[in-house]
């Protein structure tokens, strides 16, 4: 039997092999390479005709119209109006979302899409792998002997575990061709309060309906992911449009659909889509992100929207959170914004997840996407970005009263942050962005 200091030499020298080989895996990854900064000037302002087709060059969005009719804040509104549009399908139901956990908001999904499936309603699912890891087998097997069909977005795989870090990180529900709902809220109890976590007020979250040609262009998104898990699909069942629609409304308000498609770190629709709306800036930068990480060059841009009068003001999670880790890395990045006199705004009452960007009155973007690296390198997102004045004026009620109901940090407040926060939040950031 080896001597004490002999097993202690073993333990450390396993330590430092593992230690060099993360680091090579992620040296070869390219986690550690100069992130790309850069600046575009005389960018059109949002009022601009050449806004839009600007935007969706740079951002690889594709344009389309529709016209925004619904709006809802907070589980209490959001899950009935996706109840309530899931009962009134008649011919298709697709719905895409990265969060499920088991629960009585799970249940009630389950048992509408059972009744539709049952009544020759054609459901079809998918749901991220480990957004819904905890949803027990049996309830996946029970829709789909009712007939709904269900596919995992990249499941594990020993054969590319890193892959595993691309996720799905929509929240997508498309009703016969006809309207679609998009938003930020998962199908999970935790949106009505986590009390065990002190959690006992409803999420702050939204959701908006959408209707018109742009719900045929979302159908193809869901189907690339629906292929994506190695099935089949019938065009000839099931095609991606319907000569009904009415495909050329040019009447309907313009509206440009920015996917995030498989990002990487020279290529990030999203990134490029918020960095080209902070740029566009005139008067108003009203962000909500519940994870609020930006990097260096989205500081700088938001930095230089502040030095040309821009209101800039940011509104994401307090101490009552779904992931402390994140929140205490992200107060770690607030020191630059802080001293330039951009606002930070914490989230009192309860969790804050809602994710759009106003800019001025006349442009808000909204959906999955936070300002966060996962966001901008890892996750499969899904915005819709527009002009319409319903959708514009509703997000500024729900920014307006989050801010009311928000914590405003100070620099000072910020610099007085206890030393363990401090720590727990440079270690946990120094995480994060490896991820």
């Amino acid at each position: 039997m080896l001597p004490f200091d002999n097993w202690l030499s073993v333990i450390l020298l396993i330590g430092v092999c593992i230690t060099v080989v993360i680091l090579i895996v992620l040296y070869v990854q390219g986690v550690f390479r100069r992130r790309i900064h850069y600046k575009i000037f005389n960018f059109p302002s949002p009022t601009a005709p050449d806004f839009s087709p600007t935007v969706a060059s740079l951002s690889d969005s594709f344009i389309s119209s529709a016209e925004a009719t619904k709006f809802w804040v907070k589980a209490d509104e959001i899950q009935p109006a996706r109840l309530n549009a899931i009962r009134c399908a008649q011919h298709r139901i697709l719905f895409e979302t990265y969060i499920m956990t088991p629960g009585e908001r799970a249940d009630a999904f389950a048992t509408a899409l059972i009744e539709k499936a049952n009544s020759g309603v054609t459901v079809q699912v998918v749901v991220d792998s480990y957004g819904a890891k905890s949803v027990p087998e049996r309830y996946w097997k029970n829709l789909e002997l009712s007939g709904v069909e269900v596919r995992f977005f990249n499941p594990f795989s020993w054969r590319s575990p890193y892959d595993y870090l691309k996720r799905s990180h929509r929240k997508l529900l498309l009703i016969d061709d006809q309207i679609a709902l998009i938003g930020g809220a998962g199908i999970s109890d935790y949106w009505d309060g986590i009390p065990e976590q002190g959690d006992r007020a409803p999420w702050f979250d939204f959701e908006a309906q959408f209707e018109g040609p742009v719900v045929e262009r979302l159908h193809g998104l869901f189907i690339q992911h629906w292929l994506d898990s190695g099935t089949t699909i019938d065009l000839g069942k099931n095609p991606l449009t319907q000569s009904s629609n009415q495909t050329l409304q040019t009447s309907l308000p313009t509206v440009l659909i920015t996917s995030g498609e498989d990002p990487s770190y020279r290529d990030s629709s999203i990134r490029a889509l918020y960095q080209m709306l902070v740029m566009s800036a005139q008067s108003r930068i009203w962000i909500a992100s519940p994870y609020f990480l930006p990097f260096s060059n989205i500081q700088n841009l938001l930095i230089d929207a502040k030095h040309r009068g821009v209101d800039v003001r940011i509104l994401t999670m307090g101490s009552k959170t779904d992931k402390p880790f994140v929140h205490y890395s992200a107060r770690e990045l607030y020191k630059n914004l802080l001293q330039e006199g951009i606002e930070i705004y914490e989230y009192q009452p309860s969790m804050m997840h809602g994710k759009t960007v106003l800019i001025d009155d006349s442009w808000v973007s909204m959906g999955s996407a936070n300002f966060d690296p996962r966001s901008f390198w890892s996750n499969d997102e899904l915005n819709v970005s527009t002009a319409q004045p319903f959708l514009c004026q509703n997000v500024e009620n729900f920014l307006s009263n989050g801010f009311r109901e928000s914590h405003c940090i100070s620099y000072q407040e910020w610099k007085r942050r206890p030393l363990i926060q401090k720590i727990r939040g440079k270690v946990m950031l120094l995480f994060y962005l490896l991820l």
